[in-house]
């Protein structure tokens, strides 16, 4: 496949991970790593996948035939919803009322990898050894022997940092610094909230405490 950074990844959200995939059959493929929760994914996934359906408009002569595209979604965390199920990996397709997939143009597949916990020495199938790959892959250190095959060997080599150039180097650390200042206010901002709750619930407590006096 050829490989190519997404049209949308902007500045505005100085992300590195999101890639626009060609494969050899024309298919798309629009992927993204979500490090931090995200209430509206799905709504944004569904925004993204819009870009490679447009860009067929406005070229010629086009008779309104569309190649499927494929939204994936590599998560870092669980969608609420999805918190009591075991499975880890989510496909979505437009069905009809007899839940027969209707139209293949668009696709969703969302990962959620906190749900994976193998061991290195517990992965058998060539998913198993994608899934820890995606949740382990800045703990990996060296060439494991279940990775000893060529593709994930070049993988292995690919991701690491040492062999980035010094302007991807500095965009890696840019990208990392901002998403722990994201996490950081985040989280400035749920206990400002727990402690104004708190300090909220007392007053009304002693609100009511006066009154019945």
């Amino acid at each position: 496949h050829s490989l190519a950074p997404c049209d949308d990844a902007g500045s505005h959200r100085k992300a590195i991970f999101d890639i626009y995939c060609q494969g050899a059959n024309g298919d798309r493929f629009v992927v993204e790593l979500q490090k931090a929760k995200h209430n509206f994914f799905g709504d944004r996934s569904s925004f993204y996948a819009s870009f490679p359906l447009q860009e067929k408009v406005g070229r010629g002569e086009w008779n309104f035939e569309l190649v499927p595209i494929y939204s994936v979604g590599i998560l870092d965390f669980v969608f609420k919803d999805h918190r009591n199920e075991e499975t880890i990996i989510h496909t979505v397709e437009r069905k009809d009322q007899n839940r027969e997939v209707f139209h293949n143009t668009l696709k969703f597949i969302y990962i959620e990898l906190p749900k994976f916990n193998k061991t290195i020495d517990e992965l058998e199938t060539r998913q198993d050894k994608w899934l820890y790959l995606l949740r382990h892959l800045p703990e990996i250190e060296g060439k494991p022997k279940p990775f000893q095959v060529p593709l994930f060997l070049q993988l292995l080599k690919v991701t690491e940092i040492a062999n980035l150039s010094r302007e991807e180097q500095d965009s890696y650390q840019s990208s990392l610094k901002y998403y722990r200042d994201m996490i950081n206010v985040i989280e400035t901002a749920r206990q400002e909230g727990y402690e104004e709750g708190r300090r909220k619930a007392r007053q009304d407590y002693r609100a009511g405490k006066a009154h019945f006096q």
